[in-house]
């Protein structure tokens, strides 16, 4: 496959991703409050909704120790996932979550473990096939590729809802799933080589605490950015009263600024190294989450709604880049997926702490507490890089 070709298939699927994931973090309150869920509801449903994100081990696993029937190890079950998600959110139509929170619980869990699937064998195969000096490049196009999701559905997610009605915004993310399944029936999954194969023994990867700090950093700055993101619309409805199409409008500026961070997070790893671009990175989502308690006027809003956006992307784009490389390509997808589960464990309980917190203390509160956080990065990142990675 030629690289810009499979560039697009990366970006694509990270697309139909990033769409479903840009709903659950920035919309889905709003769905949830028209039935008068609490927002200690709401944070409860991202947790559980966040649960297959953190059983990704067993997907990379899988992914990498099984060839579904002789067809790949990667290829299948990427299909495999997106239907999955495709049905999930077919589903989500036929249920009302106040009446019956526990099977829309149990849709949401049913639709982020197909998502959590395709996201595995996706980054299985982005390692299988990318080289060294393209992994910041790579990083940052499937990031960019997420935000652009968030973008595309969330500035036509808010108009279907207020023109049509919630189902028209959840077909409209469904078809959004069918996108990437021509390219991927198209793909040729190359046979590993005996190298790269499935190998027991680079599990001793993760006696090390440069790993084990590695994994802490993903669950702080997951938690802290998408805790963050799950606020930013209630905080503003609360305070504008803003309409769907709006919300949906804000989330598509979140993630424009998702992009610009994401693409500059991939060229930051590249030109100033790991460790400054993490310090960078750790400095500016302080700054940036901080900054929302300022908002008093939909224009300040725009702006620093929009900051917000390019921290989450650098901060992101820098940390997935830094995972790739320290990746032991013999358990690429289950190594990788592994650090992502951390990470993705700081999200679920990021969505339930923010919510708490914002239930008990307020908006501009939570937002101070979740920047200051940003500060119990600073003591991981000498285990993490240590003297001969300082300048790395």
């Amino acid at each position: 496959m030629k690289k810009n070709t499979r560039f697009a298939l990366f970006a694509t699927l990270y697309m139909a991703q990033g769409a479903v994931m840009g709903y659950f973090t920035s919309l889905n309150a709003l769905y949830l409050k028209t039935y008068g869920l609490g927002l200690d509801q709401i944070g409860l449903i991202g947790s559980i909704a966040m649960i297959p994100f953190v059983l990704k081990i067993f997907f990379g696993l899988l992914s990498d120790k099984v060839n579904f029937f002789h067809l790949g190890n990667r290829k299948p079950y990427i299909l495999i996932g997106l239907s999955a998600q495709i049905i999930g959110l077919l589903l989500v139509i036929f249920i009302n979550p106040a009446k019956h929170f526990a099977l829309f619980a149990l849709d949401a869990f049913f639709l982020m473990a197909g998502m959590a699937l395709y996201d595995t064998c996706t980054d299985g195969l982005a390692l299988d096939t990318t080289a060294p000096e393209d992994e910041g490049r790579i990083q940052g196009i499937m990031v960019a590729g997420r935000a652009m999701g968030m973008i595309l559905i969330s500035g036509v997610l808010g108009l279907l809802v207020d023109v049509i009605g919630w189902h028209a915004g959840f077909l409209a993310l469904a078809a959004l799933t069918v996108v990437p399944i021509p390219m991927v029936l198209q793909a040729q999954e190359a046979e590993k080589p005996v190298d790269k194969q499935f190998n027991w023994s680079a599990f001793k990867e993760f006696k090390k605490w440069s790993i084990i700090a590695l994994g802490l950093l993903g669950a702080l700055y997951s938690l802290i950015i998408n805790g963050t993101s799950q606020l930013v619309n209630p905080f503003l409805e609360q305070k504008f009263s803003i309409s769907y199409t709006t919300a949906g409008i804000v989330s598509s500026v979140l993630g424009i600024g998702i992009v610009v961070g994401s693409l500059t997070g991939g060229r930051l790893v590249d030109h100033i190294g790991q460790k400054k671009s993490v310090q960078l990175s750790l400095l500016v989502t302080m700054l940036a989450v901080g900054a929302l308690c300022l908002i008093a006027t939909p224009l300040v809003a725009w702006i620093l709604v929009f900051v917000f956006g390019v921290a989450f992307g650098l901060y992101e784009t820098v940390y997935f880049a830094i995972a790739m490389r320290e990746t032991n390509v013999s358990i690429a997808a289950t190594m990788f997926s592994i650090l992502m589960a951390v990470a993705n464990l700081g999200t679920g309980i990021g969505l339930a702490l923010s919510g708490s917190l914002a239930e008990g203390l307020g908006y501009k509160a939570t937002f101070l507490i979740l920047a200051l956080m940003n500060l119990l990065a600073i003591p991981l990142l000498p285990a993490i890089f240590g003297k001969k990675k300082a300048a790395s």
